[in-house]
């Protein structure tokens, strides 16, 4: 089966469903194809280069090149924007020249999914798509709207009506959490029956718990190397530091708690607009972005994961290395911590300093992060959700078949 993977971004040594899907597809015999343009992730966030420009070389893909990456096959393409969104510029020659049975578009709307609609019916391939927004990020999503109010109205006309479009062309468009598959149907036009959620998945050959000496040596090392003592309980929340992500407020649980005496940390992993402040706080240091196959030594040389407003892939990787979670009680997708982390009322730094507070057990945390690692494990691995989808393609596939046959 060839299967093509069309995204607008794309960076190497990273963690996301644009990298580890086609890679463990790959793994279980698909011929994949990788087509995106040369744009790095978050291209379009305006602290770009303050935030990943240390992390993220933005010029090394070049357009028009095809190379083998992780067993797949990459092909970077140029791109133009057309009304201030990214299109390819010869994504119809490449998807003829490739003639795949499957296209998998991410996301649901844009140029991207609308083009390899369009290209559908002249090349018979079967189109899924896919829709990651959360209510967190969306601000139609967080509050009341009706049929005449102005923002749905210029939202229906721009993503509502072309998503819908799609839908039409698509077998299925894969939501990675309840909420996400809600954005899907009410503002992105997308038909209800054919969205299924499906979660983002985790690489569990990275992200693990500790299960070897050699690995608790690892531990050991990196907590030194840091300065955190065996004694202290380390939080660690990684990503971009931006007021929207806001881990400032966790720096701030942080030093409060080290102020009156508790024995905590906070390990900040990632770059941006907030580091000065979040250095700045008692108990609190900083440790530049690292590669994905890294991240997991980082996790497990820690005790909590927290992550204070808009959610993140990074919570259930680590879940997956036996950390219980923290995150706000407004996150929808709850089935990535039953279990095995703890809400606080969203921005409110008494009730974090609390939540973290009740964390000081070590029985507690073991149980907690016992429950999420085995859940993460059986539920999450890229591995299992990758068959499944190759499952899903290949039904598409036989249904196409039979129809012929009719």
């Amino acid at each position: 089966m060839k299967i093509v993977f069309m995204f607008e971004a794309f960076t190497k040594n990273m963690g996301y469903l644009g990298n580890m899907l086609p890679k463990y597809l790959a793994r279980l015999g698909a011929d994949v194809h990788v087509v995106t343009t040369n744009l790095p992730y978050y291209y379009s966030i305006n602290d770009f280069n303050k935030t990943y420009g240390e992390f993220i070389d933005s010029t090394s893909l070049s357009s028009a090149t095809v190379e083998k990456y992780d067993g797949y096959t990459l092909h970077i393409l140029p791109h133009q924007k057309i009304f201030g969104y990214v299109q390819m510029i010869g994504w119809w020659d490449k998807l003829k020249e490739i003639r795949p049975d499957i296209v998998q578009a991410l996301p649901a709307i844009g140029w991207i999914p609308l083009n390899a609609a369009l290209a559908q019916p002249f090349l018979a391939y079967k189109l899924f798509t896919a829709s990651h927004t959360t209510a967190s990020v969306f601000p139609l999503a967080k509050r009341q709207v009706s049929m005449l109010d102005k923002e749905f109205i210029i939202n229906q006309l721009a993503r509502g009506i072309p998503g819908r479009f799609v839908s039409l062309f698509t077998e299925k468009c894969y939501a990675a959490t309840i909420d996400c598959a809600d954005v899907a149907e009410r503002f992105f036009g997308v038909e209800k029956n054919k969205i299924d959620i499906c979660p983002l998945g985790v690489d569990t050959e990275v992200f693990k718990p500790l299960s070897s000496d050699e690995e608790y040596v690892k531990k050991s090392i990196l907590r030194q190397k840091m300065g955190f003592s065996e004694e202290e309980i380390v939080c660690i929340y990684t990503g971009r530091f931006s007021n929207d992500k806001n881990p400032l407020l966790l720096a701030k649980a942080i030093d409060k708690l080290s102020k009156l005496g508790e024995n905590i940390r906070g390990l900040f992993v990632g770059n941006g607009t907030q580091a000065e402040e979040i250095q700045s706080c008692s108990g609190c240091i900083i440790h530049p972005f690292v590669p994905v196959h890294e991240l997991g030594d980082f996790f497990r040389c820690a005790d909590i994961g927290v992550w204070p407003t808009q959610e993140s892939t990074s919570m259930i990787d680590a879940a997956a290395c036996g950390l219980p979670i923290v995150v706000n009680n407004t996150l929808a997708a709850v089935e990535r911590i039953e279990g095995n982390g703890l809400t606080y009322k969203l921005n409110d730094l008494d009730d974090l300093v609390s939540v973290l507070y009740s964390l000081k057990d070590v029985k507690i945390r073991e149980k907690l992060g016992s429950v999420g690692a085995e859940k993460i494990a059986n539920n999450y691995s890229w591995y299992s959700l990758s068959k499944s989808r190759l499952n899903d393609y290949e039904a598409s596939i036989i249904k196409k078949s039979n129809k012929s046959k009719v």
